[in-house]
């Protein structure tokens, strides 16, 4: 057996067989291991006389519990699935607390570097770690049970949410004045995170320093969004160029840098400038089923940094291309996503139900939702598959290693691009296409577009200078009272 298939296989006992079988001969203890091992604080572990020479410590399995695939799925559901707030990091922190320092499943160190790799890999971390242990405990089944755990009780909230919003509608006084409020909130809360990315995304991974290189590929995805050159592209492009620079080879990846604004200029000689539409791919300009699925399955490929780095290609596909999604009601489900126990990048369950609704009613948006949930998650249940050991030996090898960081530091110049354009939609609201406002309308209008100015300046202030775990949830509910004040007509 590979190493790659033993680190996604129920753990073994010291002299090598399977403890899962003595189970079933009814000669195994429900107990941890044959081997006590007493653990104490600031201590290291000690165990009896008659135990065996410690395990490395970044191989040992023999503290993990006995789990039937059912016993695996309700405790991630109820322990990490229903307690999933706060985002990543209050998620992440749950799981290492939890199954690391309370019940030593695994060692801190590996912990480390297990998190690692998944910080390197699209997909969000939190679900494919709660994967890594459901792998150590039932095998490859066993990380998929552990995956659905987690992910099952956002998903339904997020269905219910989803269901309300559209049977409620925009056209609800109440209703609407939330949702102003909390457009603002979102708009503070994604350029909160194009800084909080570039924090590990401009540090190389191999020599784990600020890296210039990567902090100029951001300016000029930056700079490329705003030319409208393809994101694919742009993330393609830079991915091979900094694979190439890494390695010293400094001449190709200057021709693959000319080579990418040659194509450019040419474009614009012969077809003019692209339009916003150029941005995307088509993969949902119709939102029937098959084009929800690969949506999610491209935006949930290309999410490295995290949940936030699916907004770009979501909003480019549904947004402006499609154009079957307003931009508003865009940001207003990336704000149910904070208010939920779930990954951020639960989002794509309400842009699926939504894409379903306009194309078929109801029965196709809950369909549609199904699937494009599926397609997000669907790199976190394929890395869980091919095992962490081969992702780790990926992640390990140098090329693969800089074309990663090339496209993680590409992403942020992307989110930011992105971030002031939805800055720009949840502050500045126009009057409706052929409505002429007075000047009492135009007076009120531009009242509220200040208070969402303000709204915005104040939650962007607190998400950086408050460090609660919990501060975006706070955040969205105070927006939501807040609004029923601001923004309805005495």
């Amino acid at each position: 057996m590979s190493k790659a298939e033993a680190d996604c296989t129920p753990y073994t006992s010291d002299n090598g067989s399977v403890e899962v079988e003595k189970e079933k001969n009814g000669s195994a203890d429900t107990s941890l291991s044959q081997t006590t091992i007493d653990f104490t604080p600031n201590q290291e572990p000690a165990t009896t006389i008659d135990s065996p020479v410690p395990i490395n410590e970044f191989e040992d399995n023999t503290n993990l519990p006995k789990m039937n695939l059912l016993q695996l799925f309700i405790f991630f559901f109820v322990e990490f699935g229903l307690m999933a707030w706060g985002g990543p990091v209050a998620q992440i922190a749950r799981i290492k607390e939890r199954l690391v320092v309370k019940r030593r499943w695994i060692t801190v160190a590996r912990f480390n570097r297990v998190y690692a790799v998944y910080q390197m890999l699209p997909g969000p971390e939190a679900a494919e770690i709660c994967m890594f242990f459901g792998c150590l405990v039932g095998g490859r089944l066993g990380g998929i049970v552990a995956g659905l755990g987690f992910i099952l009780p956002g998903f339904l909230a997020m269905l219910l949410l989803s269901y309300l919003y559209t049977i409620v509608g925009l056209d609800n006084v109440y209703f609407n004045a939330s949702f102003r409020a909390l457009q603002p909130v979102v708009a503070a809360m994604v350029l909160k995170a194009v800084f909080k990315i570039g924090e590990h995304a401009f540090v190389s991974n191999k020599t784990k320093k600020f890296n210039h290189v990567l902090f100029i590929l951001a300016i000029l995805s930056a700079l490329q969004s705003a030319l409208r050159i393809n994101y694919f592209i742009t993330l393609g492009v830079f991915g091979i160029f900094y694979s190439m620079w890494a390695r010293g080879w400094r001449w190709a990846a200057g021709v693959v840098m000319l080579l990418n604004y040659v194509g450019y200029a040419l474009y614009v000689v012969f077809k003019g400038v692209p339009s916003p539409t150029a941005l995307a791919l088509g993969i949902a300009t119709v939102p029937d089923m098959p084009h929800l699925l690969a949506l999610g399955l491209v935006a949930g490929s290309l999410s490295f940094g995290g949940a936030y780095t699916a907004i770009p290609f979501v909003q480019a596909e549904a947004v402006v291309l499609g154009g079957w999604l307003a931009k508003q009601t865009f940001l207003d489900g990336i704000a149910l996503g904070n208010i939920i126990p779930a990954p951020l990048v639960i989002f794509a369950t309400f842009v699926g139900f939504q894409g379903g609704n306009v194309y078929g009613g109801l029965g196709h948006a809950f369909a549609g939702s199904v699937l494009m949930t599926l397609g997000m998650f669907f790199p976190c249940f394929l890395f869980t598959i091919a095992g962490h050991s081969l992702l780790e030996r990926i992640c390990r090898n140098e090329t693969l290693a800089s074309f990663f960081d090339g496209i993680t530091g590409s992403v942020v110049g992307i989110i930011a691009i992105t971030a002031m354009d939805i800055t720009k939609a949840s502050i500045v609201q126009l009057p409706k296409p052929n409505v002429a406002l007075d000047s009492a309308g135009l007076i009120t209008l531009a009242a509220r577009n200040t208070l969402s100015a303000v709204i915005f300046i104040l939650s962007f202030s607190l998400l950086n200078s408050v460090r609660h775990q919990y501060i975006s949830i706070l955040l969205v509910v105070v927006a939501a009272i807040a609004g029923q004040f601001l923004f309805i007509d005495n």
